[in-house]
């Protein structure tokens, strides 16, 4: 237990609330924009609602599983935090890895959620606040 404290620490204090160009133009740089049918603006937007730009977000769910980073990336499902039952850890990471400045794992799971799964629908964000909505918005002003 100490040392997933120790990591969540570390972890935490390389942690980087992004700004939402910023984070356009990594993505972008990524190859995010039209990954399997996705646009740019769906990732920011879903992230901003997700975690609000923030790569050390957490968030408990009822199931008592967790979700990490920029792309609440779930405990059960992707990631593996030493405490989740049952953890299928998709992604083959440490939640905590997701929980750094470095977004690169993150940006690798998110596209294995979209390859694998349901599109961008996997996430609550996503479908309450950006689905089927003009979201030019997210990227507007960004010089990409």
């Amino acid at each position: 237990m100490r040392g997933l404290v120790f990591l969540l620490l570390v972890a935490a204090a390389s942690a980087k609330v992004y700004q939402r160009c910023e984070l356009a133009t990594i993505l972008n740089d990524a190859g995010m924009d039209g990954y399997r049918g996705t646009t740019l603006a769906d990732w920011i937007c879903l992230i901003k609602w997700e975690s609000n730009y923030n790569s050390s977000a957490i968030s408990g769910n009822f199931d008592g599983s967790t979700d990490y980073g920029l792309f609440q990336l779930n405990s059960r499902w992707w990631c593996d935090d030493g405490k989740t039952p049952l953890s299928r850890n998709g992604c083959h990471v440490n939640c905590t890895v997701l929980l750094t400045d470095n977004i690169r794992p993150a940006i690798v799971c998110a596209k294995r959620v979209v390859r694998d799964y349901t599109w961008l629908r996997s996430w609550s964000g996503w479908r309450n606040y950006c689905m089927g909505r003009d979201l030019s918005s997210y990227i507007a002003g960004c010089k990409l």
